[in-house]
């Protein structure tokens, strides 16, 4: 028996690039730094939420490329010479990143408490029905 691919299914035409997009967000998801939540607000509206805690805002950098949605935060450094006794507040530079659908936008961001809150909405698709007309001979 053989295992047909997503992008070689023959009622899926033009679906190649979401099985590799499909393998991309399966590879960026080993890492659990920093944790995250994902929550659906509305029919059309999601929030992702990253504990940053520790970093200023002027730490952390949220764009958008080819459709996928990257976080990155890194510390800068204030020059101050610290001894630590005890260490559990991880302070490493991280990249998250989230592959976006299609007609997904992110509507804006914010901190409160320790929390980076990406806010995002899914665009409502237009309906079209579009009659093919058939030609004879």
């Amino acid at each position: 028996m053989t295992k047909m691919n997503l992008g070689t299914h023959p009622f899926l035409l033009g679906f190649e690039q979401l099985e590799r997009m499909v393998e991309q967000a399966a590879k960026s998801g080993k890492d659990g730094y920093p944790p995250f939540n994902i929550e659906q607000v509305s029919d059309r509206a999601y929030r992702i939420t990253l504990a940053v805690a520790g970093f200023a805002d002027d730490d952390l950098s949220i764009t958008v490329e080819n459709a996928k949605l990257v976080i990155r935060g890194a510390q800068r450094d204030d020059g101050q010479e610290r001894v630590f006794l005890h260490r559990g507040i991880a302070g490493r530079q991280f990249m998250k990143s989230f592959v976006l659908a299609d007609g997904v936008d992110v509507r804006g961001a914010r901190t409160e408490n320790g929390l980076l809150h990406i806010d995002l909405e899914r665009a409502e698709p237009e309906r079209l029905v579009q009659t093919i007309k058939i030609k004879k001979g």
